[in-house]
Parts: C-alpha cells; structure tokens; sequence
C-alpha cells in the first residue's frame, strides 16, 4: 500500500482523492499555485507544496515541478485526479522512472486508448463493436483533406469528424451537407492542432437519437478486471455532460451483461490495470458502439459508488498498492442521480461567471451528497473550469431520486456569481428526463434557440431580497486562512425564499 500520496490536482476532485487517503490511513501532499493558496483541498493535506508560476502550465501542468514536489515532501505515489495530467502517457512513465507510484493505468494503455484511432483499431481486434467509420492518418493538411473526403463519402452523411487526440468537444465537428465538408474539417483540424498539438482526424457516422451509455471497470494486477454496472450521461451540452444517471433507466439486465462485457474486453485488450470508463453509444435499433474509454477517473464517478457501495478511489489506492481489489459480485441497489453545479449564465449562452460566493448554502438530508472543492466566502475567478460542486443524490427508485434532486436544487442557495442552478431544475422537469427517454440531442430539442429563464417578477423581487438579507447578515469574504463570518452561522433565510421558485 502506498505510505504517502501527492495529488498532482486542485479543486474537488483534490478535496475527493485527499479524503479518500486519509480513510485508508495514507499520508497525503498536495500541490498548490499561487491563486490557490488557501483553497479547501489545501487544508486537508498533511503538507502543501507551492508552485513556481502564474499559468496552468507553469503550475499543475509543470511535470518536472510537481516530481519535485513528490520528492522533496517525502510522497511515494502520485494520484493526478482528472483533467490536467491524468490521462498524459508521459507523465506517468516519468512518474515511475523518478520511483514513484503512479496511481493510474500504464503508460501503454493510456497511449493505446489516448489515441481514439488506436483505440478504435484496439477494439476492432477485440471484437468491441466499433461505430461505423474511417481512420485518416495523413499529416500534411491537403492530403489528409483529400482522403477525408473520399472517406466521407464511403461513410456516407450525417457525419462526425472528431480528433483523433480529442477529448471535450475539441476538434469536433457535425457535418450534415456535403457542401460544409471542406470547411468543417479544416476548423476541426486546427481546433485539434491548438488543442492537442496533432491535427489528425477521422470519421465516425453520426447516430442521431442515441443514447451515451458508459460502463466502469476496474482490473487489478491479480488478473481480476470485473464491471460496475452503467451510468447513463445522455444529457449533453456541446459534448459536455450536464446530468448523469446510475443505473441507465431503459437498461435490461441482457444489455447491461452485453456491455459490461464488452467494456471488460476492451480493458483487457491493452492490459489494464486501475479504474477506467469505457463510454458506448446505444443506437435505436438496440446495437451499441464503443466510443472511447477515459483512462481515469470521471467526474461521474459518485453515482456509481451510490448504487454499488463501491469506493472506486478507495480500490484505485489498492489496486495501484498491488493489492487486490475488495468489491464483490455487481449488486446495484436504488437509483443515483449527478448533476454539475457551475458558475455560468445559462441565459447566456452557458457564460462562464465570476464573482466571490456571497452565499454558498447546500441542501442537506437523507441521500444528498455534494463534492465540492468550494466554500462560502471563496472567490471564483476566470483560472479554472467554473464547476463548483457536483449535487449526487440516492433513493431507493429512480422517481423518488429525481423528486429528491428537485427538491435538493429547490433548497441549494449561491448569492455573488450566476449559476446554472435554475437551467438544472427545469430540466428535471423536461419530459425525456422525466420519462428516462434521454439522447444526446435533449438539451437541444428542448431548447433549440437557447435556454431562458421564465419572466417572473416575483423572482426578481426575490434575488433582490435575498442580497439584501446577505448584506445585513455580514456575509465578507472568507479570509485567506479560511475564517468563516460569524454571521456565516446565523439560521438562513434563503430556503424559504429559493423553495417557491423552482
């Protein structure tokens, strides 16, 4: 078992893998820039190292830097989290060559499955069905739009283009015409090269109607690789997932056995070892095809852990310790439900907001869960992704958990920045997400010109209130060392107010 963990992360997904540590008795090191200081996931860790730098890269993306910091804070492993260096294949190999433990998968199936037209030659070998489609390997721009072209038309429109280093939307294009052909890819080719240093592209038959469905695996170095059951992440916004669900709501036990399956024989594929993702789309006609697999953590990851029992980063820590992993036989109990809690204007084109958190007062009670790398007082600015929390609740049915996170948004109170707390409660109120009916176009369907909300005065006079209250309470700014006002104790009067405005 690893003795000493530096998480080479910030934000919630630090606060989430430093917690886990300190459950299983771990020493733990985090890693901090300048702009950070201070933050909840700082406070957690046993020793803080601070960062050279004012950027991301010159910070957490620094490799060299936070192998140092592994080395000169007395850490023995380095768990990266998601997002930053989670998913580099080099960082992991520099990582074991310093003599440290990497708490992920080799660097080889990070590679293998980092690359998506590796991934889908992988899978085609292995017998994972693959979505119909062609890989382009050309370099040079003209010649690879030529054979793009020539592939488009045996793959035949509507059509995606997507990078083959992609991830995130990046390097992604819809093509329905044709006539758009030349244009989109030459967009998606530089969006990958700025994103991704590698403009590669391929195609894929775009499947209207489907539904993404992803399964997660964990393999231990014992030989084991065994499937957790589904989660549902059909809900969508430009490729990025805004509602999850555990276990899928039309999943038969049949298909769940078919592709937990499959997701098994990918992993086994490129000999994986640590927890990863194996995302599928689930078309209309029944057939499902392998999309990629994250060879990480996902941000979704609560919604399983809450209908398994399941601690995947608690098993990470075994696996990467060489111990074999705890959990036992699937058993999925009641229905987990996710949603992402940013800082953006919904009613703007999903705007990223700033501003300092006034207010920031989570619902509480039986079945609600909230990870979160931010308190009251903290100030959310333009460095980093705008999540601030991610609201999971459990219930014995799906009905009850989709009541439960109603009435859990209806109680969630941020005054100082523009959430999208109000654009989530409508949604679980949209007709497919009621019905459990979802694709990866409802958020369009339903708001094909942009979500607004409704006019309502009486919500104006509300939002009005409610800062009033918060300024006579005294509600300043937490300070550096993470005082809270004394008012910040005070019985608020924000539910009430909130509650009537769903």
């Amino acid at each position: 078992m690893c003795i000493n963990v530096l998480v080479a992360n910030r934000g919630e997904i630090a606060c989430r893998v430093l917690r886990a540590c300190k459950e299983a008795g771990l020493g733990t090191v985090a890693v901090c820039a300048a702009n950070d200081e201070g933050s909840l996931f700082t406070e957690l860790a046993d020793r803080v190292v601070m960062l050279q730098g004012d950027t991301i890269a010159t910070t957490y993306l620094d490799q060299t830097q936070i192998i140092e910091a592994a080395r000169s804070s007395g850490a023995t492993a380095i768990h990266p989290g998601f997002g930053f260096l989670s998913e580099r294949a080099d960082f992991a190999r520099a990582v074991a060559d310093a003599g440290l433990i990497w708490i992920g998968p080799s660097p080889e199936a990070i590679e293998k499955m980092g690359d998506k037209m590796t991934a889908r030659q992988t899978m085609r070998a292995a017998g994972v069905p693959v979505i119909p489609g062609e890989e382009v390997e050309e370099i040079d721009e003209t010649a690879a739009l030529e054979a793009l072209r020539l592939a488009a038309e045996r793959v035949g429109y509507p059509l995606l283009l997507k990078a083959s280093s992609g991830g995130g939307g990046k390097g992604m294009r819809a093509v329905h015409d044709p006539a758009d052909f030349e244009q989109a890819a030459l967009g998606a080719r530089r969006e990958a090269v700025a994103a991704f240093g590698d403009g590669r592209i391929y195609i894929e038959r775009l499947l209207s109607g489907s539904k993404h469905i992803e399964i997660q695996v964990l393999a231990d170095a014992h030989g084991r690789t065994v499937h957790l059951g589904e989660r549902e992440c059909s809900v969508q916004r430009r490729h990025q997932k805004v509602f999850e669900e555990a276990p899928g709501p039309t999943m038969t036990p049949a298909l769940r056995e078919a592709m937990g399956s499959a997701a098994v024989a990918a992993a086994k594929a490129v000999n994986y070892v640590g927890a990863g993702t194996v995302e599928f789309l689930l078309a209309t006609s029944g057939e499902f095809f392998f999309l990629e697999m994250n060879t990480r953590i996902q941000v979704e990851h609560p919604v399983t852990e809450l209908v398994t029992g399941v601690d995947i980063v608690r098993e990470q820590l075994r696996i990467a310790g060489g111990e074999a992993m705890s959990c036992g036989d699937l058993l999925i109990r009641g229905h987990a439900i996710e949603v992402r809690l940013y800082a953006e204007d919904a009613a703007n084109g999903f705007l990223p907001a700033v501003g300092p958190l006034l207010v920031f007062r989570p619902p509480e009670g039986p079945g609600i869960r909230l990870d979160t790398g931010v308190r009251e007082g903290d100030d959310v600015t333009p460095n980093y992704d705008p999540m601030l929390a991610k609201l999971i609740v459990w219930a014995p049915s799906r009905h009850e958990a989709l009541q439960k996170m109603r009435r859990a948004l209806d109680e969630f109170v941020v005054l100082g920045t523009t959430t999208n707390i109000r654009f989530l409660r409508e949604l679980c109120d949209v007709p497919a997400v009621v019905s459990g009916t979802t694709t990866t176009t409802t958020i369009d369907d339903e708001w094909p010109n942009g979500w607004s909300p409704a006019t309502n005065e009486d919500l104006v006079a509300a939002s009005l209130l409610t800062a009033s209250a918060a300024e006579s309470l005294g509600l300043h700014q937490r300070t550096k060392a993470g005082a809270s006002s004394e008012a910040g104790e005070a019985p608020s009067p924000f539910q009430t107010i909130t509650r009537r405005f769903p």
